[in-house]
């Protein structure tokens, strides 16, 4: 019983892990709008697996609505990278 509980404990614990540092992931990004012609950077918190390829899904949609195109995403980071960032992505910092 007591190697049950265990177990149990430990799962809900990586289960939880993985929860939250899934939670801690943010991509920066590059997006245009045309007519005229507007740049901007951008960064933006990311809810599935922390990757390239999952910023890029969820991104062009978010930036689609307000009328950007996604030229790319430069990377993706925990929250330690976030400070360092906030000032060049300006009021485009975490608003997508």
């Amino acid at each position: 019983m007591r190697h049950l509980l265990t177990k149990t404990l430990f799962i809900a614990a990586v289960t939880l892990a993985a929860h939250s540092a899934q939670a801690e992931c943010y991509a920066d990004y590059k997006a245009k709008q045309n007519n005229p012609l507007r740049l901007h950077y951008g960064v933006a918190q990311i809810n599935g697996t922390c990757s390239a390829s999952q910023a890029k899904r969820e991104l062009q949609p978010r930036l689609t609505s307000d009328g950007w195109v996604l030229l790319n995403v430069l990377s993706v980071f925990d929250s330690s990278g976030l400070a360092a960032r906030k000032a060049d992505a300006g009021k485009f910092f975490l608003r997508y």
